[in-house]
C-alpha cells in the first residue's frame, strides 16, 4: 500500500474516531485506546459503520471481541492497520 493510501486510511480513521469521541481530529494519538477517547460499546459501533461506509469494506462482527477477531481494536494505529489489511485482502 502506497504512504498516500496509507495516510488517507489513518486521515479518515481518525476522522472517524474524532466524531465518535467528539474531539478535533489533532486530539487523537496513535497510540490511544477506545478507552481513551471515551467511545463505549455504542460508540464502536457508531465507529464499524461509518469503517465499513468510508472504506468500503466489512469489519467482522466480532471485531469487538479481540481474542476472537483478527480485528484489532486495542488502539487507534492497530484499527487503521486492520483497516489496511481489509482494504489490502479486497484487492
Amino acid at each position: 500500500m502506497s504512504d498516500t493510501v496509507q495516510d488517507n486510511v489513518r486521515d479518515r480513521m481518525v476522522a472517524i474516531l474524532a466524531e465518535q469521541a467528539v474531539l478535533e481530529p489533532g486530539d487523537i494519538r496513535m497510540d490511544a485506546t477506545l478507552e481513551d477517547l471515551g467511545i463505549d460499546s455504542l460508540g464502536l459501533v457508531e465507529a464499524i459503520f461509518a469503517i465499513e461506509e468510508a472504506f468500503e469494506v466489512q469489519v467482522p462482527f466480532n471485531a469487538n471481541e479481540p481474542a476472537e477477531s483478527e480485528f484489532d481494536i486495542s488502539t487507534v494505529a492497530s484499527m487503521v492497520q486492520a483497516v489496511e489489511n481489509l482494504i489490502a485482502a479486497q484487492k
